[in-house]
């Protein structure tokens, strides 16, 4: 078995020319097969390297050549595999990250205590403190015994934790000690500068102490920052592991916990489902918020919408397309549309209105200084997981762009909050309706969840506040609706060429003031089949701005902000999740205008 040497050293030293020295040990560490890491700076040189002990021991020789580094001392170790990947030099503005100016190892360092001086002290019981100034998770692993760990992620973090310290400590004799001693040449010069009256640095660190002393007064291994993980103090390498999800160093004990699933969690980063799920829900709602301020579509931009050609209007003129497919707009508007080159081909080529479109070609429609309507973005995320986003949508709120709103819409926002991902809703809800909407993650997901809801296999219960009472507690109503939209894109009854449809009902309350609570399930999934359904039968939903009382229509289709809400909320689903295969229940809160208590009814919405 072939054995390779590792080799850790440091020295703060006034380097130059720290480009060529780059190049310099960069072409020697290859061509004598070494691996590992080695940080030159105008301070000095920190180096962890490996491989045969011939090609160690002539890039030590050779460092030492150098001046400044003639007194390079190495640590050296053995071990069964080359403990690094790649070799690399790199230049850094300190080799150690400190971060506080005026303290120069070069210049200054505090007083060193040799290994066996320190064993000797704690032998006879001295009075002396022992300090880590290593990171948490380097501790974790193990220490001397009775040592006071520095509570730090990062030695960065060190001077903070030293004014943490107890002051009656300004007065002993502290020993600061790390892995091999770089980090207490800062560390130590540190303390005695923020009054600490008697401090010194473990000559060499633990990996010195274990050459020298062995196991006496340490507690458990030592990290080290290749691939071994940790040594014991003769040195070899341990079982420990890392976990790849947070660094976290483990024993062999915290490998066999249940908890430990390499690569996504160990027992200290482990947070169950639920856990997790909250936590990814509060970055979204962060990124709603920033998103959301201003609403995107709320400052004027150039809005280009794509416009596919249906395979029924093959051939057809440009102008027959527009005026049959999008005749809202009227004819005069596409005329001027296509005379302002707003009318463009995949190419951006400007159109006009006497060009025979294709099937599957897609256009562009250029709406310049485009401002949309204000919505309701208080997006609630109930349900999160790496195939479903599950939320209550609050309304006004389009869910696709269309008509006046592109950027204020759902599946906008959802492209930023889940980004670079692209959730889609896997069924339509309208703009005024409130509550569950399903979004699958991937293109895979939504292929296994749409056709549940174009089959009717989705269980789907709402809740509609209505003008009226019904005569019966359970009804239905199969009523035909027409398959075209007619004025403001409606919907009606149509019992010669209509859509079956199907929609059943349960009375919940009836209210003193005339007005009823329904349970609605439907059957068939037809546009706007609630809302017309209930008009039909003389029970319009309660702030309905197009469905009016008496059978009548309004002159809109979208509710403004600042109105009173459509009593319509999608209340509950079931269908089968693409993951588990398991059918799944899902439920949104009930809105103000459909909450009971032991008193009746409770609304804010006025008749």
């Amino acid at each position: 078995m072939s054995l390779f040497l590792n080799a850790a050293a440091y020295r703060f030293a006034v380097l130059t020319e720290l480009r060529a020295l780059r190049e310099q040990l960069l072409a020697r560490c290859r061509e004598a097969g070494l691996k590992g890491t080695i940080l030159i700076s105008p301070e000095g040189i920190n180096l962890f390297v490996a491989g045969e002990k011939e090609g160690v021991e002539s890039l030590v020789l050779h460092l030492r050549g150098r001046v400044g580094l003639e007194k390079l001392e190495p640590k050296y170790s053995w071990s069964d595999h080359q403990p690094f990947r790649r070799m690399l030099v790199r230049i850094k503005k300190e080799i150690i990250a400190f971060g506080v100016e005026g303290i120069e190892p070069a210049v200054y360092t505090s007083p060193r205590l040799s290994a066996r001086t320190l064993k000797q002290w704690l032998d006879e019981g001295r009075p002396v403190t022992l300090l880590d100034t290593r990171n948490d998770y380097e501790v974790k692993l193990g220490t001397f015994e009775g040592a006071i760990p520095a509570g730090i992620d990062h030695f960065r973090d060190f001077p903070a934790a030293v004014r943490r310290l107890p002051p009656e400590l300004k007065g002993q004799p502290i020993v600061t000690f790390c892995t091999g001693g770089i980090r207490c040449e800062k560390a130590a010069p540190l303390m005695e500068r923020e009054g600490f009256q008697e401090v010194y640095q473990l000559e060499g660190g633990i990996l010195k102490y274990f050459e020298d002393c062995g196991p006496a007064h340490y507690r458990g291994e030592c990290f080290v920052f290749d691939q071994r993980v940790g040594v014991d103090p003769a040195l070899r390498e341990t079982d420990s592991e890392v976990c790849h999800a947070c660094q976290s160093p483990l024993t062999s004990e915290e490998q066999r916990d249940p908890r430990f699933q390499p690569p996504h969690q160990c027992p200290y980063c482990h947070r169950s489902n639920a856990e997790q799920m909250r936590e990814n829900i509060r970055i979204r709602e962060e990124r709603l918020m920033a998103l959301t301020d201003p609403l995107p579509g709320s400052r004027p931009y150039e809005n280009r919408r794509r416009l596919k050609i249906p395979g029924k209007y093959d051939g057809w003129t440009l102008g027959d397309f527009t005026q049959r497919a999008l005749p809202h707009l009227g004819t005069e508007y596409w005329a001027s549309a296509c005379g302002e080159g707003r009318m463009l081909n995949a190419e951006g080529m400007p159109m006009t209105l006497e060009h025979r479109v294709r099937a599957g070609e897609f256009y562009v429609h250029v709406l310049p200084g485009t401002v949309e309507p204000a919505v309701n973005v208080r997006i609630r995320i109930l349900h999160e997981d790496e195939a479903l986003v599950v939320i209550d949508k609050p309304a006004p709120l389009p869910i696709h762009p269309a008509g006046r709103y592109n950027r204020n819409t759902l599946q906008f926002l959802l492209e930023g909050m889940y980004a670079p991902q692209k959730p889609h809703a896997a069924h339509r809800l309208d703009a005024n309706t409130t509550g569950l909407v399903v979004c699958t993650r991937t293109r895979h997901f939504a292929r296994q969840v749409q056709p549940q809801f174009e089959e009717g296999t989705v269980e789907k219960a709402y809740l509609a506040l209505v003008h009226g009472s019904p005569t019966e507690d359970f009804f239905e109503c199969t009523a035909p609706i027409s398959s075209g939209p007619g004025e403001l894109g409606s919907r009606t009854v149509d019992t010669e060429g209509g859509l079956a449809s199907r929609t059943c009902f349960q009375v919940i309350q009836r209210f003193a003031d005339g007005r009823s609570l329904l349970e609605v399930r439907p059957r068939t999934g037809r546009t706007h089949q609630i809302r017309v359904h209930l008009w039909h039968m003389g029970l319009s939903i309660v702030g309905d701005p197009a469905y009016l009382p008496g059978g009548q229509l309004g002159e809109t289709m979208t509710l403004p902000v600042d109105a009173p809400p459509l009593c319509l909320h999608a209340w509950r689903l079931a269908f089968r999740h693409p993951l588990t295969r398991e059918r799944v229940h899902f439920e949104a809160p009930r809105p103000t205008w459909a909450l009971l208590d032991s008193t009746g009814f409770r609304s804010t919405v006025s008749t």
